[in-house]
């Protein structure tokens, strides 16, 4: 469903879904509030004082009471029951069952999460699904352009004033913004997406040392003092570990410690299967099923050093399904493979001293074998 809903529309003992977060409203009598049910908003705020309620996470309700507005600036609120929880759940992408408990837990207990994956498997997807599940605030934030400590908070600008002289002014990141935002709005979470944080340096990082464990702070340059974390700002961070990724460091035990960490992998052939078909209703299934099964052959190879990235089984897709392709699909499948899968190794696809080589060769006996 989309849109609002209409006042009209509820009714007393109607069960919905909603995710509640902690009563910024001092004295009201509830302690959580929510803004949406099923996913649609609500035309009055939605509040329950139920204990078994986890701020974050998803549960079913009951409408048990519906007041109306009694001022001007009182609009009115639902109250509700509190019924059950809800399994979480991500719409567009897949989850291990497992690893999606552990994510949920890890949730609700406000810690840090890292994900430690291959390229491409879906870390920063499955992070703004839960950001947009929870109804949280996404920041993303590249820590592979962090250079200095300082960098995390501001970037330096210089300018020329109106003497001549340079001057020097500090630019905002997003995740600064993100910290001030978070601070006067205690109704609302943010999520703060690390990606790619074992390409900054590892001094850099250790300015987020005390963000990340109980002390809950971190030092802005902007103001020369110490900021707090605000408790609606969450972290989750992405890396890509192994001897093929280049420019990247290692993460120490005790910046490893600051996280729960939680190992992913590519999904399965029939899960990435079903995915692509709803991206890419255009095309055939039995066209996916082949880009995928060869894409699964590349993985499971023991002759490549890396995995595929379900970026170039996508990208496959959109060659296919474009009008210049779509008349000869299963003619130009090899050559499109040969561009997307052959094209993200070193070396070149008729080199068999290659990765890339490599690749071609695994891609050739894979499609054969599909016939």
């Amino acid at each position: 469903m989309a849109g609002k809903w209409k006042i009209e529309e509820l009714r007393i003992g109607g069960v919905h879904e909603a995710t509640f977060y902690a009563n910024p409203i001092e004295g009201s009598g509830f302690r959580f509030r929510a803004t949406h049910l099923d996913g649609r908003r609500a035309p009055k705020v939605i509040l329950c004082d139920d204990p078994r309620v986890q701020p974050g996470a998803p549960i079913r309700v009951k409408i048990s009471a519906m007041s109306k507005s009694d001022s001007d600036t009182h609009r009115g609120a639902i109250e509700v029951e509190y019924l059950e929880a809800v399994p979480f759940r991500l719409e567009g992408v897949w989850l291990d069952p497992v690893v999606s408990k552990k994510i949920q837990v890890l949730l609700e207990s406000g810690l840090n999460i890292l994900l430690d994956g291959p390229q491409g498997c879906g870390k920063t997807v499955i992070a703004t699904a839960i950001a947009k599940a929870l109804g949280m605030r996404f920041v993303f934030f590249n820590c592979g352009a962090i250079v200095e400590a300082t960098d995390f908070l501001a970037t330096v600008q210089v300018r020329a004033s109106s003497t001549g002289q340079p001057v020097t002014d500090f630019t905002k990141t997003d995740f600064l913004v993100a910290l001030e935002d978070a601070e006067t709005e205690p109704g609302l979470r943010f999520l703060v997406f690390l990606d790619e944080f074992n390409r900054c340096q590892e001094s850099a990082r250790n300015a987020l040392m005390p963000a990340l464990d109980s002390t809950r702070k971190i030092f802005n340059p902007i103001t020369n003092r110490f900021i707090a974390i605000p408790q609606n700002v969450q972290f989750i961070a992405a890396t890509n570990r192994g001897s093929e990724f280049s420019a990247t460091f290692g993460i120490d035990a005790a910046q490893l410690d600051r996280f729960a960490p939680i190992q992913m992998s590519y999904p399965p052939v029939e899960e990435e299967v079903k995915l692509l078909a709803q991206r890419h209703p255009e095309l055939a299934k039995g066209i996916i099923e082949t880009i995928v099964f060869v894409a699964d052959k590349l993985r499971k190879s023991p002759e490549l050093s890396q995995g595929l990235s379900v970026r170039a089984t996508d990208e496959a897709c959109v060659y296919l399904k474009h009008p210049l392709f779509e008349s000869e699909q299963s003619k130009m499948l090899g050559e499109i493979l040969r561009s997307s899968f052959c094209g993200r190794f070193p070396g070149r696809a008729d080199d068999a001293s290659t990765d890339a080589g490599a690749v071609w060769a695994i891609v050739e006996s894979a499609l054969k074998a599909k016939v």
